[in-house]
């Protein structure tokens, strides 16, 4: 028996025989083509159009966030840019095969250069590359193997159309070599309620039909399980499945003391699925769904439909509605398109929306709109707020429009270390830990090469964390968490621990984070956040939690 470490999303733990992801096709040969420019030229167009009409599908067909991303690679995939590329190589007497995978990886270095947003889309480019390439070749594409019954799949990482599309009767769990809590493949794997371990390096290792034992809750693969231990997972992995199904109760720690546990969403359509699994409001609704596949802004009566559907299915409760968060990492012709060499850097979010108020005005209107015809609790919150004048700016202008409830969003250093003062103009504040994480740790979230720096347990990152929830509780206001770090359940303790008033995750990491708050009380959580913040780096923080929480549950099965 031996242990492999990873990064485990999720409580859940599964069992069964390993099935690796086929290796990716190889490069074609740079040898001259036999066709005519205009027949190779035929071939590759056709080829593309049809790999972006099947990701169009499997988007369709999966939903929620995958559909985003997915939709995201077809436009990608028939980026004029990327044409003309394909049409160079093409005129030169390149095959359709080499044109399509020389230029392909030359937009993608592009896309790296440029980083954030465009720079996560960069690495979805290998896979639509290699769909295109075996289409031209008449070969299926690499994508998840099937064995002929059920396995727990090993890769490098995960294709966003490969994910989506999850046979979840056959993938008993999910192991990657690469990426980390906030990669596409963690967020899709929360999505899915997938057992995942992820940046798991050495699981390269391991063979097709061995059996492993995935504890996604200790971050650990077990290679080689005795009977025991494959008995004791499976025990464990019952006692889950009746837990899921047990009465949806408010979040709330032991000692009673209310956690409202609330759901991100991308789009209205995800709403009634997160009320199903017990949502108590929204307390992320993204609405940049309306804005990044247009090529001109949404009119004040399209978003108010939207936003009009989206507070109709939250009747009486709270829902933060964040207003677009754009700028040149999602470049919007209608908001700003112009390159900048560091574009996490620059005109982003709330800076975007003041260069360019109309757009701003316009949304706070439809969202006045839709508050005034439905009965829910509607917040609205500027994105990427940085000074305390900026604060004093959105919500001066909200109240303008009759919005209520004004808050900012907590994601760069600045803003949380005056928190203070910040929430002496704005009525709430919402952490969102992946940016806050990206700018405190100086690591693009969105590259790769320093995913082992996006770690929100680092104690940096909890400490600004502390200063926000400490200064709402001396102002009485709430703070929230809206980033991937409520659906850790331990980390979720930790930052209720830290003064956290709520939070909010994928709808599905609702039941594990539920059940793990109820077995703390809000002592027992300041002094696991005290253990993690005593820490020198994630590793160590996150082992200092799991240790007082596991010390914490002994001292309270003795005391009964």
């Amino acid at each position: 028996m031996a242990e492999l470490r990873g990064v485990g999303i999720g409580l859940g733990v599964a069992q069964g025989p390993v099935a690796r992801m086929a290796e990716p096709l190889p490069a074609p040969p740079d040898t001259p083509s036999e066709l005519t420019p205009d027949e190779e030229t035929a071939r590759v167009r056709a080829a593309v159009s049809a790999v972006a009409r099947e990701l169009e599908a499997r988007g369709e067909t999966a939903g929620g966030a995958a559909q985003e991303v997915l939709e995201a690679q077809a436009m990608m995939a028939e980026d004029p840019t990327l044409e003309e590329e394909l049409d160079t190589r093409i005129a030169a007497g390149k095959t359709a095969e080499f044109a399509v995978y020389d230029a392909f990886h030359s937009f993608r270095t592009q896309l790296e250069a440029v980083g954030g947003y465009l720079g996560e889309r960069a690495a979805d480019l290998d896979d639509v590359a290699q769909r295109v390439i075996a289409r031209l070749r008449g070969v299926a594409a690499p994508g998840v193997p099937d064995p002929g019954h059920p396995f727990v799949l090993v890769a490098k990482d995960l294709a966003p159309a490969d994910t989506a599309l999850l046979d979840l009767d056959k993938v008993l769990a999910l192991i990657t070599t690469e990426g980390g809590p906030t990669s596409h493949t963690a967020i899709l794997a929360r999505e899915k309620s997938i057992v995942a371990i992820v940046g798991t390096a050495g699981a390269k290792d391991l063979a097709d039909g061995e059996t492993v034992i995935v504890d996604a809750a200790a971050h650990t693969v077990i290679t080689s399980p005795t009977a025991d231990e494959l008995s004791r997972a499976q025990t464990r992995a019952r006692a889950r499945a009746e837990a899921a199904s047990a009465p949806i109760t408010p979040g709330a720690l032991a000692d009673g003391t209310p956690v409202p546990l609330l759901a991100n969403l991308g789009s209205p359509a995800g709403a009634a699925e997160a009320v199903e699994l017990g949502a108590e409001g929204v307390g992320l609704f993204r609405t940049e769904f309306l804005f990044l596949s247009q090529g001109n802004a949404p009119t004040v009566a399209q978003q108010k439909a939207s936003y009009t559907q989206m507070l109709q299915a939250f009747p009486g409760k709270k829902v933060v509605v964040r207003v677009l968060d754009a700028g040149a990492d999602k470049p919007l012709p209608f908001l700003n398109d112009a390159h900048e060499e560091n574009p996490a850097l620059g005109l982003r979010g709330l800076r975007a929306l003041r260069a360019s108020e109309d757009i701003l005005r316009e949304q706070l209107t439809a969202l006045a709109e839709a508050d005034a015809a439905t009965s829910a609790d509607l917040w609205v919150m500027a994105p990427m707020v940085s000074t305390v004048e900026e604060t004093e700016y959105f919500t001066t202008l909200a109240r303008e429009f009759g919005l209520k409830t004004a808050g900012v969003m907590v994601e760069v250093p600045s803003s949380a270390l005056l928190a203070d003062r910040i929430l002496g103009h704005a009525d709430f504040a919402s952490i969102g830990t992946n940016d806050l994480t990206q700018y405190t740790l100086a690591a693009d979230r969105l590259l790769g090469s320093v995913a082992s720096f996006q770690d929100p347990w680092h104690p940096a990152v909890l400490r600004l964390i502390r200063e926000v929830g400490a200064a709402g509780a001396a102002l009485g206001k709430p703070v929230g968490i809206c980033g991937e770090a409520a659906a850790d359940p331990l980390l979720a303790v930790v930052l209720v621990g830290l003064g956290a008033t709520s939070l909010s995750m994928a709808p599905t990491a609702l039941a594990d984070v539920r059940a793990t708050l109820l077995t703390h009380s809000l002592d027992d959580a300041r002094r696991i956040a005290e253990a993690a913040l005593a820490a020198s780096d994630a590793a160590d923080a996150r082992t200092a939690a799991q240790h007082a929480a596991s010390a914490q549950a002994s001292a309270t099965a003795a005391a009964h």
